[in-house]
Formats: structure tokens, sequence, C-alpha cells
């Protein structure tokens, strides 16, 4: 089964960069922006994360946390992040369970490009789920989704 919008976001804990374990619960009463990628260092998710990295301003003008994940191992992740110069948490979710309560999942448990705004009651807001994955969502787009949440 899948989440969607109006549906209360499944909590989880995943190890992230820093070495610290991120749980969305850390984050109640805030919006947090979820952003499943398929993997570090391949070209469009490179794109989206240095994009969302770039404009990180805009989401924390407005009170939103930035968490990212993909099924990459912590090491990768380091690498990447130290690579592009993440402000961001990268979190490893190598056995694709968080995925999994997402539905970030294609057919042949390959993680698709998704977006999800969770607002500061733990709603989900926004949500979309790419089919070939090859684009990402814009940033002005995401943050017009979290004004309307709020």
């Amino acid at each position: 089964m899948s989440v969607g919008v109006g549906d209360k976001a499944p909590d989880f804990t995943l190890p992230g960069t820093g070495g610290t374990s991120y749980s969305l619960s850390q984050y109640a009463g805030r919006t947090v922006v979820l952003v499943f990628y398929p993997g570090d260092d391949t070209p469009v998710c490179t794109k989206q994360l240095n994009c969302y990295n770039n404009e990180l301003a805009q989401f924390t003008d407005i009170g939103a946390q930035v968490l990212a994940v993909s099924a990459q191992d912590m090491a990768s992740h380091e690498k990447f992040a130290a690579k592009h110069g993440f402000q961001f948490p990268l979190l490893s979710d190598t056995d694709k369970a968080v995925a999994g309560l997402y539905g970030t999942l294609g057919p042949l448990g390959f993680p698709r490009r998704s977006v999800f705004v969770i607002d500061s009651q733990g709603v989900i807001r926004y949500a979309h789920r790419a089919i070939a994955g090859l684009t990402f969502r814009p940033v002005d787009e995401l943050v017009r989704a979290i004004q309307s949440a709020a």
C-alpha cells in the first residue's frame, strides 16, 4: 500500500551523513521535504541534489528541512556529500524499507525519484513519484507546495 496526500507520513529512523541517525519524528513541528533519489553520483540525482542545495535558503527561509534518501551505503553517501558540499543529510535506506513504506519502489524493486512534502503535523501535503525519473521537481514547485500546506 502506498501513502499519499492527506495520509500520516510513516516514521522512520535511518543512518545519515555526519555519523548521525535521523528520524522523521525528530522534525515534528517542522515541514520536511523528503526526497527519494535513485543513486549517488548519477547524472540526474547529482543535478537534483545540487539544485536543492544551491537553493537551500528557499527551503530554510520557510522553515523546511530537506532530507534525501537512497539505497546506497553510508560510505557512498559520505563521499557524495563531501564531493558536492550538501548542506542537508543524505540517509541510507540499504534494505529499501523506507522506500517501500512511501511506495517509491518500481516494479523491479528499483527506487523511483520521488518527493514528499510533510507538514508540521506529520501529514503528507504533496507527493510526486516519477515514472522514468529523468527529471526532478523544481525548487519553486516544492516551495509553493510548502506554502500552500501552511
